[in-house]
């Protein structure tokens, strides 16, 4: 029996109209839309606590300065230290004096603009859902034919960049330069990342690289344009990483959320700092050592919002490297929370499940 609603609202055909329309959700603000479609609407109870708690108005995550960290061994403990408590206690840190050049940072962030408000009929050519054999797609909500409850106020390219990277003529000429000096910056400071993670762990300082944590390199070049009405949608739903560290670029327009200890703390924007995450993967690896923390993205009136997020260990290059908690950090006392896993098998159900608002993580767990 069909029901009155059903016929009223079918999300799956609404879905399939929108991105057929191969424009985005930029098409439909350049439609000068004054509401936003019943798909983008976010169940009314994940939106009730938009707002920081009062409590952790004043909470703020850790900002670490890197500036020292090659000068002595005193200053790398130092950094080391700081790097440990922010990965264990709130699994997000802002790093500033990184060695990424601001020139590159500020170019990165032209090049995604310029690329997201190119003509459509221009864009168009690079939209594509075939995330397996393209190394430059473009679409709006990788998720939009999962049981997601609801459709994000986001526009998205991906560049899958390691370890098999796209040629120049596969990136579109726009943002082309920008990507490929960004992500040799990214990939030099991952390496230092790693390290620092080994060493936090107290083991040596190249074994995250040696179990191919810098494997995989890709980039989400995110668009997040202006919403008419921003309390009834969201531009990330809750989630956390499916990577085993995040390093994003994000702008001055704000709307970074983390849950931490059951409050959500906006992440400020801090010109010139990279906001790094730790994802599941190294959750998993670490045996929760590490915590990789969900968080979201409001949505704004103002706008567009620029973010450019790096995942280390991509989905399109699963290699069959099998991954669980780390002989060196279980014991008797400590013994291993999770299954063992491929990144592809955690990916493949990561993908299907989509941004629904819960744990992937959790369905591994012993």
């Amino acid at each position: 029996m069909v029901t009155k609603t059903s016929i009223e609202f079918d999300p799956y055909t609404e879905r399939k109209a929108f991105d057929e329309t191969k424009e985005g959700v930029k098409g439909l603000v350049d439609a000068k839309i004054a509401e936003v479609p019943r798909i983008f609407h976010v169940p009314q109870l994940s939106l009730t606590d938009k707002k920081p708690s009062v409590s952790v108005s004043d909470l703020e995550i850790p900002i670490i300065d890197f500036a020292n960290v090659h000068v002595d061994t005193a200053s790398r403990e130092a950094i080391v230290e700081k790097v440990k408590y922010a990965a264990e206690k709130w699994g997000f840190f802002q790093v500033i004096n990184h060695g990424v050049p601001l020139n590159v940072l500020e170019e990165i962030q032209d090049g995604v603009r310029r690329f997201h408000e190119e003509d459509p009929e221009v864009k168009k050519q690079y939209f594509t859902r075939d995330n397996a054999n393209k190394k430059f797609v473009y679409n709006s909500n990788f998720d939009l034919y999962s049981s997601s409850p609801s459709v994000n106020w986001r526009d998205t390219f991906t560049c899958y960049l390691a370890p098999d990277p796209p040629t120049p003529e596969e990136v579109p000429v726009t943002c082309r330069d920008a990507v490929f000096e960004y992500s040799k910056q990214v990939m030099s400071l991952g390496g230092l990342l790693c390290e620092l993670f080994s060493e936090a762990l107290g083991l040596e300082s190249e074994i995250l690289k040696n179990k191919g944590c810098l494997k995989g390199l890709s980039m989400l070049c995110h668009y997040y344009p202006p919403c008419p009405q921003p309390d009834l949608t969201l531009g990330v739903s809750k989630h956390s990483d499916n990577s085993f560290l995040t390093v994003l670029l994000q702008d001055n327009i704000g709307g970074l959320q983390i849950l931490h200890q059951d409050s959500w703390v906006d992440v400020a924007y801090l010109p010139g700092a990279l906001v790094i995450n730790i994802g599941d993967f190294l959750q998993l690896i670490t045996n929760d050592k590490f915590v990789s923390l969900e968080h979201r993205v409001l949505a704004n009136r103002q706008g567009p919002r620029i973010s450019i997020a790096c995942f280390f260990s991509s989905s399109k290059h699963a290699n069959s490297t099998v991954y669980g908690p780390m002989k060196e950090l279980v014991s008797e006392e400590n013994p291993p929370k999770y299954r063992d896993i491929t990144i592809k098998e955690y990916t493949e159900g990561y993908f299907k499940k989509g941004l629904d608002g819960t744990s992937h993580l959790l369905n591994f767990r012993i």
